[in-house]
């Protein structure tokens, strides 16, 4: 197979990132996807910085046996943990990641900003230096939201869960202000309805998924990758969780939402 008509990869630390894969699968119909979520060892964002950079380092070496010509880090906590070390181990790889969008929410004039990411993402220095950015001049409120992706995990099936951590995690802040709200980590998009009732007035939101997909674009036109044609294009579904139940969520996910 020509390189440029290899697929392109995309990884999670589980379903979370098919929000992302959805933008991406759009943004460019003329790629083959395929995404690969590490379920079993859901969910990254609790676990150590080292710990996830071995887990995303086994998932680069198993989407490369699919002959990927680029890889999209669908994780905010992977991506924080873990990217340079990635790039630095597969320098001929285009890697690609997705951090929390307080850049977006900021230059969009946002001045009362609510950023929802996993607890390892909030601690990282990346995320703490964003915030001593841009602190000075607009309010932000940093949530870790431990347990939320993994509730996001379960689909549809997960809903009443989540509408009861929901309200756990949303009344510790204050959110009659908040006119921003960043969703940290890809499992939030699929319950960003659930989220939003929650305000009595209107919230932007940012998710930073048109961003990874003008970067992914830009990347893959700069090495000459991006396929002009595919009428038969494909997206698999592949999972460290590799059950028939598992890839229909997956499946479900990607063309219907949770």
């Amino acid at each position: 197979m020509e390189k440029v008509n290899a697929p392109i990869g995309v990884f999670d630390s589980g379903v979370g990132g098919i929000s992302t894969l959805q933008t991406l699968a759009k943004a460019l119909p003329n790629e083959d996807f395929i995404f690969y979520g590490d379920s079993e060892n859901a969910p990254y964002g609790e676990k150590t910085a080292d710990v996830v950079c071995d887990l995303a380092s086994q998932v680069i070496d198993t989407l490369q046996l699919q002959a990927v010509k680029a890889v999209v880090i669908a994780c905010n906590t992977a991506t924080s943990a873990a990217k340079p070390q990635l790039v630095a181990a597969y320098p001929t790889l285009p890697i690609i990641g997705i951090e929390p969008a307080l850049k977006q929410a900021v230059d969009a004039g946002k001045q009362h900003i609510l950023v929802m990411a996993t607890p390892l993402t909030i601690s990282l220095p990346k995320y703490q230096a964003q915030v001593a950015k841009y602190q000075g001049t607009v309010e932000i409120q940093s949530l870790p939201c431990a347990g939320l992706a993994d509730l996001v995990e379960l689909g549809h099936a997960g809903l009443p869960q989540i509408e009861n951590r929901l309200t756990e995690l949303l009344s510790q802040v204050d959110l009659s202000a908040v006119d921003g709200l960043v969703l940290g980590c890809t499992h939030y998009p699929f319950i960003e309805s659930q989220i939003k009732a929650y305000f009595d007035h209107p919230v932007a939101v940012y998710t930073g998924y048109d961003g990874i997909a003008h970067n992914l674009s830009h990347q893959l036109a700069n090495q000459h990758l991006l396929r002009s044609a595919n009428p038969e294009r494909t997206v698999k579904f592949m999972s460290s969780r590799n059950t028939p139940t598992e890839l229909a969520l997956y499946q479900t996910l990607f063309d219907h939402g949770i």
